[in-house]
């Protein structure tokens, strides 16, 4: 089977269930399936092996630890500077951090930190979390959910690949006389 059929049918099937997954039986856990497929995507576009992986993870949870400090630093500081001020210093400094970071190996892939940031970012803009930022639950702390839900992206990526090429390799049937 061509591969790209392989892989269609290996990400449709898993982001299908997924999806169900995430908005069915484990939607008590506030998973966001977005952050799954960003993370997902990140995973193929930074070649689709087990490095990308090994290199993805880490660099979405740096990513979305520094947003999440950005987010607690801006309205710390919003009361005495005003957003916009506490926002561009923290953001500032946060992107200066992921970028420094990449001197490690391990949080090399500068992209998927940027990624993780700007999941965080979002769902706590977006989803008002704001308040619940300094949560100990994975339900109300954006660090903790985007983390999580970044990381099972990441892992349904590998999954997904090794599905495709387990039936791209597959002889394809002989047809019927």
């Amino acid at each position: 089977m061509p591969i790209l059929t392989a892989l269609a049918i290996s990400i449709g099937g898993l982001g299908g269930l997924a999806t169900w997954a995430f908005v069915g039986p484990a939607a008590g856990l506030s998973l966001q399936i977005w952050a799954a497929f960003v993370a997902w995507a990140a995973f193929y576009h930074s070649g689709g092996t087990v490095a990308a992986v090994k290199t993805n993870i880490p660099a979405h949870i740096l990513g979305a630890f520094v947003g999440w400090a950005a987010l607690v630093g801006t309205t710390s500081l919003a009361g005495s500077l005003g957003v916009p001020v506490a926002a561009g210093i923290c953001v500032g400094i946060g992107a200066a951090i992921m970028v420094l970071a990449a001197n490690m190996p391990i949080f090399a892939s500068i992209p998927s930190t940027v990624y993780g940031f700007a999941c965080v970012a979002a769902y706590a803009l977006l989803a008002n979390k704001l308040g619940t930022l300094m949560s100990a639950t994975l339900v109300d702390n954006p660090f903790l959910n985007i983390a999580v839900s970044m990381t099972v992206g990441s892992l349904l990526g590998y999954l997904s690949q090794t599905v495709g090429l387990a039936l791209a390799a597959k002889p394809a049937r002989a047809a019927s006389a």
